[in-house]
């Protein structure tokens, strides 16, 4: 352990040194181009050397086929959106490569073989157009949805063209509205009125490529001459304006968000802004039954009464904007219960919590001016997600995982009693498989939560590969699902499979997250590390069969984690990740992280970033384990330089690394079944390769 601990003072000192290297001395910016032709030859050099090394792997080409079946089967569940009388779902499968937009009636989706009918050809339009469209979730305009704005992004990027499509003509409108590429907000206020937030020219975006102008936009006239409802300052993440559509009327907003998890909300009232006086974290969770919804993410004292943090409460509106501040409770967390999801039916409020990472589900109800609360029953302590509620009356499904379950879904109407209409197959074989819920002790004495899914026969004697997973950021939870990749290509091969529950996520609320912000983001990387040790005592693994796997700021994760500790991990899968957190707020959306991880140009935040920053804390005399780094070209929100320069500079100070970019799919696994299947198996075939 001695010897350890000095690795890792050392690797903190030399972090030190290199973090004085300004960009003019990085050797590997030139890596930042994205569409560089000696960029994209280095990549291809790389993505040549790993995928012949990768695809020679024994298991490779098993997992790969076992993933593409499960992508394209047809027994998997259509997820649908409730759309009026349809019910709309988008598919993809081996003949619909790139997907089509389809819809149904309740009525036949309930049948075991239920007929679609096609609204939109993804793979169609693409080959008319000559376009590599990748598909968006449209927003429709409530109660009919005939029209909708269809956002379509070129390989699967976060910039969007956004179209006006009718569901009724299934065809784009003519002369209808059309949103040029970007990464931008619409919604709409009315059938004839877009409001837009969008790059309209120079100096209309922020720092982190977001627009900070908003529009309405009127049918017939030039977006140019579209009338401008807010503009934010430059230093700002953006600002958006939308209407929040209600069976009881329609609420016109405009949200100005100067940093991650802060904003400012203003409801539009005969043209005027009004601000809405509520704590700049607050979440705004929409109007029900002119009912102002919101949830806390800390303490508020208001009216002589303190509103804990983590609550959903509501008020009405009027009451609200005349200045009163009495509040009704709808949810009160506790220390291990937390708020997890939130929807509206047509007279119902839903809501998702998480008791000790375990979901259960319940319905609030207003009636002569009261609110009660009943708890829906669910087939065990896995995870609940509330898939879709109706504008128009009190129809809504939800679904239930859990490790082992493949997901269920469950139709539920007014008299509250769910009914389960869809499963999705057994994917892989569970029987003789267990799940169990453990503690691991951070350095801080902090107790953290996780979950390990053990293969049949299993013997805890510190030989079962092993991957920890882990992700430990911007309040996102890790729950308990059906994997159809892990369990196909891991568990049912005999490895075990470990979910973290770190803190940086929000599986304890706000407190969860807020507690490692920042100069305590150290605490993140502690609290993976522990769970790690925690593995190996129980001599569940031991570090020559314990590999670590992340995506985005997972792959931040795992990357810190792989440097600080390479003594504790075999294997290492980085994918999507940040990793140049000297630079990271200057490539695409980075500065909108900085609430999250501080600001590189003060001295004070870079002396705590630097010591986690991996592209300056690694170090040519320490050996690591190889690690592998995936990543996409066509990702426009966390830049492909910070893997592309990682191994570079891993390359050259003579260190075993793996490097695969695909060439679209965006911030995502790739755009089509194939691409996912792909990218996956390289994952898993690394793993094996490194872990048996």
């Amino acid at each position: 352990m001695r010897q350890v601990l000095s690795l890792v003072l050392v690797a903190l000192v030399a972090s030190t040194l290199v973090a004085a290297d300004g960009p003019a001395d990085d050797p590997f910016l030139w890596l930042e181009e994205v569409e560089d032709a000696d960029a994209l030859a280095w990549v291809e050099r790389q993505n040549e050397r790993s995928t012949s090394t990768l695809e020679k792997v024994p298991e490779f080409e098993s997992i790969r086929q076992g993933i593409l079946e499960v992508y394209d089967s047809d027994e998997r569940i259509p997820e649908v959106a409730i759309r009026g009388e349809h019910l709309y779902n988008f598919w993809q499968d081996a003949t619909h490569v790139r997907g089509i937009w389809r819809r149904t009636s309740i009525e036949e989706y309930r049948t075991d073989d239920p007929k679609w009918e096609t609204v939109l050809d993804i793979d169609r339009l693409a080959e008319t157009e000559g376009e590599n469209w990748a598909w968006g979730t449209p927003t429709c305009l409530p109660p009919e949805y005939r029209r909708c704005m269809i956002g379509l992004s070129r390989g699967g990027t976060d910039a969007k063209v956004y179209r006006e499509f009718d569901t009724v003509d299934k065809a784009f409108v003519e002369d209808g509205f059309v949103v040029p590429e970007a990464k931008s907000y619409v919604h709409w206020r009315d059938r004839d009125t877009l409001w837009v937030a969008t790059d309209f020219g120079e100096g209309t975006l922020t720092t982190s490529g977001y627009p900070r102008v908003a529009k309405k936009w009127a049918r017939g006239t030039p977006l140019a001459e579209a009338t401008t409802v807010f503009e934010a300052p430059q230093d700002h993440v953006g600002v958006a304006a939308y209407s929040d559509h209600t069976p009881d009327g329609r609420y016109d907003l405009v949200r100005d968000t100067p940093q991650f998890f802060r904003g400012t909300h203003y409801l539009v009232l005969d043209g005027r802004k009004v601000r809405l006086d509520l704590p700049a974290d607050v979440d705004l969770k929409g109007m029900f039954k002119d009912q102002l919804l919101i949830s806390l993410r800390t303490d508020w004292k208001v009216a002589g009464i303190t509103y804990p943090q983590g609550a959903l409460l509501a008020i009405d509106l009027d009451d609200f904007l005349q200045g009163k501040r009495a509040f009704e409770t709808l949810f009160e967390p506790s220390e291990r219960v937390s708020l997890d999801t939130f929807a509206t039916t047509r007279n119902r409020v839903v809501l998702t919590t998480l008791d000790n990472v375990r979901g259960r589900l319940y319905v609030v109800e207003f009636e002569d001016r009261s609110w009660s609360r009943h708890e829906v029953p669910t087939p065990g302590m896995g995870s609940v997600e509330i898939e879709s509620t109706s504008y128009g009356d009190d129809t809504w499904f939800f679904s239930y995982t859990d490790f082992l379950t493949p997901s269920t879904l469950f139709l539920v109407k007014e008299d509250l009693e769910p009914v389960a209409v869809k499963s999705s197959p057994a994917f892989f074989d569970a029987s003789g498989m267990e799940v169990a819920q453990h503690e691991a002790t951070s350095k801080d004495g902090t107790s953290i939560p996780y979950f390990v899914v053990t293969p049949k026969g299993f013997e805890a004697n510190g030989t079962a590969p092993t991957v920890l997973y882990g992700y430990g950021g911007f309040e996102i939870p890790m729950l308990p699902k059906y994997s159809d990749k892990s369990g196909t290509a891991w568990l049912a091969r005999g490895g075990v499979w470990v979910l973290s529950n770190i803190r940086g996520g929000g599986e304890f609320g706000p407190r969860w997250h807020q507690g490692v912000l920042k100069e305590n983001r150290h605490k993140v990387y502690e609290d993976f590390i522990a769970v790690a040790e925690d593995l190996i005592d129980r001599e569940i693994t031991s570090p020559e069969h314990l590999g670590i796997m992340g995506g985005s700021q997972g792959g931040l994760l795992v990357g810190v984690a792989a440097l600080q500790r390479p003594d504790l991990f075999g294997a290492v899968v980085s994918q999507v990740p940040l990793l140049d957190m000297g630079r990271y707020h200057e490539l695409l959306a980075g500065a909108s992280w900085m609430a999250e991880y501080g600001n590189p140009d003060v001295p004070e935040d870079w002396a705590f970033i630097q010591t986690w920053s991996p592209y300056h804390m690694v170090r040519k005399d320490v050996d690591y384990p190889e690690i592998f780094f995936r990543t996409n070209t066509r990702d426009d929100r966390v830049h492909p330089g910070h893997p592309r320069k990682m191994v570079a500079r891993m390359l050259e100070q003579g260190h075993p690394v793996l490097y695969w970019e695909d060439t679209q799919g965006g911030h995502s696994a790739g755009t089509t079944n194939e691409a996912r299947a792909y990218g996956w198996a390289l994952d898993f075939a690394y793993l094996w390769m490194k872990l048996s």
